[in-house]
């Protein structure tokens, strides 16, 4: 389910004693667009915000990762109270890291354990907590695993390269709008020893959408 990109070249020399059409980006002419810009300006010019908040808030977006939901899940892994506490309130405790939730929508915090697996999907259309996550891969906003996990999400599972054991219980949770999904994955063996920090780099996307485990110390996926 993982996308893969081809990128080549067509092998023609290219010289510059002839003109070239300029560049652009034909979304940018797309009513859309157009109607972003519009809206935008005239928010701007009525002071509603500045164009340099807009920017910052654009830049924040941007850099949203998996990498503050690792620092969840770290602490988490290192700190029982807190873990309580984010499987109680996960915005409350999200918010307690200094991370942004953007209420808008519940997240609600799922723990991997022995005998039971979590795995995420929105069926609807994409649902993800963008705000401790960054973007959704393009495999989860996909009508082939929004619908298969769903009705059969072990098969679904051992495609990403995790088969799990008759006797765990598989548990498929459903983002909507007003609830999103952070999984707890198990933490692996052999990180007695390592620094909260240190854990953050075993956390991945995918460990913490349910279709994969967090990485072992030596970098393989348990």
């Amino acid at each position: 389910m993982h996308d893969d990109e081809d990128h080549s070249r067509d092998g023609h020399d290219h010289h510059d004693d002839h003109s070239h059409d300029p560049i652009t980006n034909e979304a940018d002419s797309s009513p859309f667009v157009v109607r972003e810009t519009a809206i935008r300006t005239l928010l701007i010019e009525k002071g509603i915000f500045t164009a340099d908040e807009l920017r910052q808030q654009v830049e924040m977006m941007v850099g949203r990762s998996p990498a503050l939901g690792a620092k969840v899940v770290a602490r988490a892994w290192v700190d029982a109270d807190y873990k309580a506490r984010l499987l109680a309130d996960g915005e409350t405790a999200i918010l307690e890291l200094g991370l942004e939730t953007m209420h808008t929508s519940k997240i609600v915090a799922v723990e991997n354990t022995n005998v039971t697996h979590n795995v995420i999907v929105c069926t609807l259309c994409s649902c993800y907590p963008i705000a401790i996550l960054g973007r959704p891969p393009a495999w989860y906003k996909s009508l082939a695993y929004r619908s298969r996990v769903v009705a059969n999400p072990r098969p679904v599972l051992e495609e990403f390269g995790l088969p799990l054991a008759n006797d765990v219980e598989v548990r498929v949770h459903d983002s909507t709008a007003d609830i999103r999904y952070l999984v707890i994955p198990q933490r692996p063996e052999g990180t007695e020893d390592l620094s909260e920090d240190a854990l953050t780099g075993l956390v991945t996307r995918d460990s913490m959408i349910g279709v994969a485990l967090a990485q072992s110390p030596e970098g393989v996926t348990r």
